[in-house]
């Protein structure tokens, strides 16, 4: 189910940082999309997701920046970056 890793960060003062788990984690768990594509996400680590294939990156980020932000994580001023690791 989950066959992709990506990172997750984000920019601060210019340097990339990972997104905290206690972040990826709140996003996972209580997602409020109520789209069933995110049921596919398990945060491992600081910056670290395993997800399933159908997941589409860039619709992960625009909803992980929004819940960042509605959760006062994420400053609008930053951005979160997805990258899948091969």
């Amino acid at each position: 189910m989950y066959a992709r890793k990506i990172k997750a960060e984000y920019e601060e003062a210019g340097a990339r940082k990972p997104c905290p788990i206690k972040w990826l984690d709140n996003f996972s768990m209580r997602n409020f999309t109520n789209d069933q594509i995110f049921d596919d996400t398990l945060p491992v680590g600081d910056g670290v997701m395993e997800v399933g294939a159908r997941v589409p990156l860039e619709k992960l980020k625009t909803a992980m920046e929004d819940w960042f932000r509605r959760k006062g994580y994420l400053p609008k001023s930053q951005q979160v970056l997805i990258s899948e690791e091969t």
